[in-house]
């Protein structure tokens, strides 16, 4: 598996996933900026995602949602703030309604993805930091931690293929 750590650090309200790939950093950025490669391992395995809009540029809105394994449909959304191709992607991640509305009521994540070149790949550390504790809190009870984790451990098969 590639993730070779998550760790939360509740005093910073910061949640960190570190992976390392043997694929080159344009490859791994791909993940990412192509909404049917992110659709494939964006979300965990029992809940894939479908991305619906993917503007990957600076304040542009990238929305999805998952479809769980009775056929329930949860809504996301992102709101690009920087992106420079292929090393960093910024991005605010939320919640949304039924009809992709973002939610208010949900917490948002600001989410900051770097990617570097290491040992003749690439290491990606993806940071969400939480506005406050209780939203921390609430996120991490919904499951974020193992969601992540799931959900990075699959890129790997994807770069191989």
């Amino acid at each position: 598996m590639s993730v070779t750590s998550l760790n939360k650090d509740l005093e910073n309200l910061t949640l960190t996933l570190i992976a390392d790939f043997s694929a080159p950093v344009e490859r791994v950025w791909e993940l990412w900026s192509d909404p049917r490669q992110l659709e494939r391992w964006w979300g965990p395995p029992t809940y894939p995602a479908t991305v619906e809009r993917h503007d990957l540029t600076p304040g542009g809105d990238v929305t999805y949602f998952m479809t769980g394994p009775e056929g329930d449909k949860y809504r996301g959304w992102w709101r690009v703030a920087t992106v420079d191709a292929p090393r960093s992607l910024e991005f605010t991640d939320g919640f949304a309604d039924q009809d992709g509305v973002p939610d208010v009521a949900m917490p948002t994540t600001a989410t900051r993805v770097t990617l570097t070149e290491r040992d003749g790949g690439t290491r990606m550390e993806m940071l969400a930091v939480f506005d406050t504790r209780e939203q921390m809190d609430q996120l991490m009870k919904m499951g974020m931690e193992e969601g992540l984790r799931e959900a990075a451990g699959q890129m790997d098969a994807l770069l191989v293929g």
